[in-house]
């Protein structure tokens, strides 16, 4: 249901009890993502054209699949979608919504970045059937960064649940993705306001805070998610443009979006930042993104500790593998296949594996003296970067 009213209190997150709807909507069968109606990407890209962020949030996309092409060009890397007959059998082994995980090999294929979660296969499991809502978010107010798809699109469907309402920030050419998303969380009887932008601009992270406030009354939790990922076999291979853009998307976008979240915040409110793995043990061909997780889990320790007088709570979760339109618009269409396998469940996670821990950070009924701490959830003690 959407258009829900907040409560007139400012309570923080973990309030101990759910509304009887809210309640109700998290019991509710989900459906299978093809049943969310969704708009054409050409449809959504013609009709926001006109907008000045979205404008700038497609230059981004365009220097993105330009420095992928670099890459791609000198390893002859080629997009590829996944083939029918591939997609089928996954599909016939369970690997849905509600079942098994999907098993290796992946399917193989390659997308333009920054890549899109409807073009993916398997579809990523984000509905997470078996998690059960309890009011540990009732009427709070979040903003999600890259919260289109991947883990953003899964921690935006279980704050729902739990009964806060989303802002979601992503780029432009990710719109049919955000516009499905946001079916989703009206699904759990919650707000969604899309907000199309990047969030390597200070003044568009501004705004977005403030359009989120407008519209919702309050802001309580802040999660930093976005973020821009490609490989490169060696520094010597390693531009200033990538390595400038990494930088700038992973470290100045959770600095801009926390800096403008600020004012806002209160005692009891909660930032939670997504590292890696990378950024714990490094990964020999990821070093513009290993350096940046590394800076996100220094970031979030220092402003836990800035924070903590005021009573604002800053963690993160350090992911392994996560089968996300992150990877296929990063490896090639020969290496996705074997993504996840040096995890000790040899596979990659999925993104409902993770949203229970960004819930679990944000309510204060789960973790009012948690501050400072970098969860991992990688699969095993060491993940599995490659």
């Amino acid at each position: 249901m959407a258009g829900r009213k907040n409560s007139a209190k400012t309570g923080a997150p973990g309030a101990e009890k759910a509304s009887s709807k809210n309640n109700a909507a998290s019991q509710i069968k989900t459906k299978q993502p093809s049943e969310a109606p969704s708009k054409s990407i050409a449809k959504t890209r013609a009709s926001s054209a006109s907008r000045p962020s979205e404008r700038n949030a497609r230059a981004v996309s365009d220097k993105q699949r330009k420095i992928q092409k670099e890459i791609d060009d000198a390893e002859g890397n080629k997009v590829v979608k996944p083939s029918k007959s591939a997609s089928s059998k996954n599909a016939k082994s369970g690997a849905s919504q509600t079942g098994s995980r999907p098993k290796l090999p992946l399917p193989a294929q390659h997308q333009l970045k920054p890549g899109l979660e409807s073009e993916i296969s398997p579809r990523p499991q984000f509905l997470a059937p078996d998690y059960r809502g309890s009011g540990k978010l009732q009427d709070c107010v979040a903003i999600i960064t890259g919260g289109d798809s991947g883990i953003g699109r899964a921690v935006a469907v279980l704050y729902a649940r739990e009964g806060a309402d989303v802002a979601i920030i992503y780029l432009d050419v990710e719109e049919s993705d955000a516009q499905e998303t946001r079916k989703y969380i009206e699904r759990e009887g919650r707000r969604c306001l899309l907000l199309p932008g990047d969030v390597k601009d200070a003044a568009f992270c501004k705004k977005a805070v403030e359009k989120t406030v407008r519209k919702f009354g309050k802001l309580d939790v802040l999660v930093n998610n976005a973020a821009f990922q490609e490989h490169a076999k060696g520094l010597e291979d390693l531009t200033e443009e990538h390595f400038d853009e990494t930088l700038r998307t992973n470290v100045y976008g959770y600095f801009h979006m926390a800096k403008a979240a600020l004012p806002h915040l209160k005692r009891g409110s909660a930032i939670v930042n997504t590292g890696s793995e990378t950024g714990l043990f490094g990964e020999p061909t990821l070093l513009d993104y290993s350096t940046t997780k590394g800076a996100i889990h220094a970031f979030t320790r220092a402003l836990a500790g800035n924070l903590a007088p005021k009573g604002i709570r800053v963690n993160a979760v350090a992911p392994g593998p996560v089968w996300t339109p992150l990877n296929p618009a990063e490896k090639s269409a020969d290496k996705i296949t074997k993504f996840g396998e040096k995890t000790n469940f040899e596979r990659p996670a999925q993104p409902e594996e993770l949203s229970p821990a960004y819930v679990f950070l944000a309510s204060n009924a789960c973790s009012s003296f948690i501050t400072g701490v970098v969860l991992p959830v990688m699969g095993g003690t060491t993940g599995g970067a490659a």
